[in-house]
């Protein structure tokens, strides 16, 4: 076997606690807890209720919590509903460098089997700061087809070392377990996502239920073979797999410690466009143009993000990952936010109207760019021939530059509150804050227990 992948292991098993520096452990509180609200709050949409009910509706009553209702059940069927609800709003955060969410794969399923074992706040934080490394680092050292979407890829193995970690697995068993759960991905279509296949929301879900599903198929005796990611990532779903990046500066340098956050609720391709959209609206009076006042929209951006061209979305996720879309609904309804990319905003006339002037182009130098920056530049033509300009190379929100504690603090309330009310919300983001010191897991579930 590879000896990258017996460092792997090795890494795993003997990684604790207190080998992370505070910020790492700052980190990975500030990422379950934005994860915990883009879930609780993708969970009141209509799909992801009737999709519960249905998983749900000869439930054995389990231990694990299902975000955003008052229902506990088995550990795998959490994993799936709450990784599939968190996906929604396209509000979970992400790893550049992974090209990927690694969070909302680990997430639920390091949350479900650390609630199933009666765990602590620390136990929880290193699988998930380890299930996320392994994850990531497997986008980081392949390069998926470009016709693949990456949820439900690699994130079923580092929700699978998330599981395997909780579990007190030894090297040989962390092994076998990254070997089978390397098969165990999907054959996901980057499509879905253009076209509004909601199908897409489900990937992240099943990484989760997939994760658990082979720490049972470990259990039961089942093996992989040698070097599952060598084979999957090198020739399957990708054809180059760097062995090196798996074990470079590991242990010195945690990849959740290089995430980003989101703000705007929608694919992290238009973030560029509209990061620069809010910089020319800062200038204008009342940070604000009138529709009718535009002429044209020119965007230049790089490769993946000008796939994102579609003037005419037809349903919300397809308006989350459309460019003109997202500019032109947040003209419209001045914000950026979850109420710009509803159901009913996807069908307002007067943003579908102004998307039919917003052209996207590619600008290879842009390109040339990634993975370090994700630039755009946007271009605003009025009527009246004035012409607005703004150009952006890093992502709000990016490690380059983050967003600061308050922000992501009112961002989880601004999803939270809705759905708990304050006093929950409080509590919940309070020992979430607060993991390293909760001697159970259970401290914040119990609170999400209760019906919202």
């Amino acid at each position: 076997m590879s000896n990258y992948l017996d460092d792997i292991a090795e890494f795993i098993c003997s990684c604790k606690f207190d080998h992370f520096p505070p910020e790492i452990i700052k980190r990975a509180c500030e990422v379950t807890a934005d994860t915990i609200a883009a879930i609780a709050s993708g969970a009141q949409e209509k799909e992801a209720k009737v999709l519960s009910e249905r998983i749900l509706a000869n439930n054995d009553r389990g231990n694990s919590t299902i975000i955003g209702s008052a229902e506990r059940t088995e550990p795998s069927k959490a994993a799936l509903i709450n990784g599939t609800a968190g996906t929604f709003l396209e509000l979970d955060e992400g790893n550049q460098f992974g090209r990927g969410h690694p969070g909302i794969h680990v997430i639920p399923a390091a949350l479900a089997i650390a609630e199933e074992k009666g765990l602590s706040g620390s136990d929880y934080v290193t699988a998930l700061v380890l299930g996320y490394e392994i994850g990531t680092r497997i986008g980081i050292a392949s390069k998926l087809r470009m016709s693949m979407h990456p949820h439900g890829t690699w994130g079923t193995v580092g929700a699978a070392v998330a599981v395997g970690k909780l579990s007190g697995y030894d090297v040989p068993t962390m092994k076998q377990i990254i070997n089978v759960s390397s098969s165990l991905g999907l054959a996901t279509s980057r499509r879905t996502m253009l076209e509004g296949g909601t199908v897409r929301n489900v990937y992240a879900g099943v990484s989760g239920y997939m994760g658990i599903m082979a720490h049972d198929l470990v259990q039961s005796g089942f093996v992989g073979e040698a070097d599952g990611l060598q084979t999957v990532y090198g020739s399957v779903v990708s054809e180059s797999f760097d062995t090196k990046v798996m074990t470079e500066e590991l242990g010195s340098r945690f990849e959740i410690g290089r995430n980003y956050f989101k703000m705007h609720a929608c694919c992290r391709y238009n973030h560029a466009t509209l990061d620069a959209l809010d910089e020319i609206m800062s200038r204008q009076p009342q940070q604000k143009i009138m529709p009718d006042k535009i002429d044209k929209v020119e965007v230049e951006t790089y490769s993946l993000a000008a796939q994102l061209s579609d003037p005419n979305p037809q349903n919300m996720l397809a308006g989350k990952f459309s460019i003109p879309f997202a500019v032109a609904t947040s003209i419209v309804h001045g914000s950026t936010g979850v109420e710009s990319f509803t159901p009913a905003a996807t069908q307002n006339l007067a943003a579908r109207e102004l998307a039919q002037r917003v052209s996207v182009v590619e600008d290879p130098e842009l390109t040339a760019m990634m993975p370090d920056h994700r630039p755009a530049k946007i271009k605003i033509i009025l009527k009246d021939g004035s012409i607005l300009e703004a150009q952006t190379f890093t992502n709000k929100g990016d490690a380059e530059d983050p967003y600061n504690s308050e922000e992501l603090r009112a961002k989880y309330f601004n999803l939270m509150t809705p759905v708990w009310g304050d006093e929950i919300s409080k509590a919940v983001y309070q020992e979430t804050m607060a993991l390293a010191q909760l001697d159970r897991i259970t401290r914040i579930t119990d609170h999400l227990n209760k019906a919202p």
